[in-house]
């Protein structure tokens, strides 16, 4: 069977009478049937929230190998940057760059030693909870330092990288005469042992090109397409975003019937995602029922 794919979903143009008696009319076979989860499990109270708080801290909490896939994108310490990283070729800055001000609650400037000693230490915490089959999608950005490739390699070192994913994404400006414009970033898929594809999920191959999101109060939104395939290539059914953002990891495994936890250190963050998750499974409804 191949993996399940989730419904497309389109805005919706109903009064709120005729939405309310859609859904309550509707046939309920259509709704998308979730992945089964003990009700006596110790991960049950974790599942279906958005935690705030450090995610080191909070994942040092959840069971130990409770947790089936683990797919997120942190921030990527963008302006310590001895390259042009937000800015162009005279030393000016974007003025429009949303990451110019960094992250809600996080700067994105951490001296680099701090910032690989802190992934890693992420990392290790991601680890300890993914259950013996699970992997984690770990999105990130390659760049150029002092004139030579930075590929995170100082933040991966010794971990159980098995492939690397290409996510071609179009979009931006590179004013810096010494190296092409950048087109993508990385998905770096790093696994337990007994880590398997879904079945057919190996036919997506390892370029997706999937576009940037726009429009969304968040400086760096994970495109909900692309948690979708990570979350389509695992059959488990417990998912977990340590840098929630603005939720789109949720949102993918919800479309998927899959559990979710989410984790964000800024409540603002956790808001907009709580925001976003209740609006798409409204939506959801909504659509499943015309």
């Amino acid at each position: 069977m191949p993996p399940k794919t989730a419904p497309t979903l389109e805005p919706i143009d109903l009064p709120f009478d005729e939405a309310m008696d859609a859904l309550l009319d509707a046939p309920k076979e259509k709704e998308v049937v979730p992945f089964p989860v003990q009700k006596d499990s110790k991960i049950s109270p974790w599942l279906g929230k958005i935690h705030f708080g450090d995610c080191i801290g909070i994942m040092n909490q959840i069971p130990e190998e409770s947790v089936d896939l683990v797919v997120t994108s942190p921030p990527y310490n963008i302006k310590n940057s001895s390259g042009n990283g937000l800015k162009n070729g005279s030393g000016g800055k974007w003025e429009n760059a949303a990451l110019i001000k960094g992250y809600n609650v996080h700067d994105d400037n951490m001296p680099h030693e701090k910032y690989v000693e802190w992934q890693r230490d992420c990392l290790r915490a991601m680890m300890r909870v993914l259950k013996n089959d699970g992997a984690i999608f770990y999105n990130h950005k390659w760049r150029v330092q002092n004139g030579l490739l930075q590929d995170r390699s100082d933040i991966l070192e010794g971990f159980p990288v098995r492939q690397i994913i290409i996510w071609k994404r179009k979009g931006g400006i590179n004013f810096n005469p010494g190296y092409f414009l950048p087109t993508y970033e990385v998905i770096y898929v790093i696994t337990k042992p007994d880590f398997k594809l879904a079945k057919g999920a190996n036919k997506m191959g390892d370029v997706w090109e999937i576009p940037q999101t726009r429009g969304i109060d968040h400086p760096a939104p994970f495109p909900v397409e692309l948690a979708q395939r990570c979350c389509e290539a695992s059959d488990g059914p417990i998912v977990l975003d340590p840098f929630m953002g603005s939720g789109s990891t949720a949102i993918a495994a919800s479309m998927l019937g899959k559990q979710w936890i989410g984790i964000d250190i800024s409540l603002d963050y956790c808001e907009l995602a709580k925001s976003r998750i209740e609006e798409h499974s409204y939506k959801a409804k909504i659509q499943k029922h015309e």
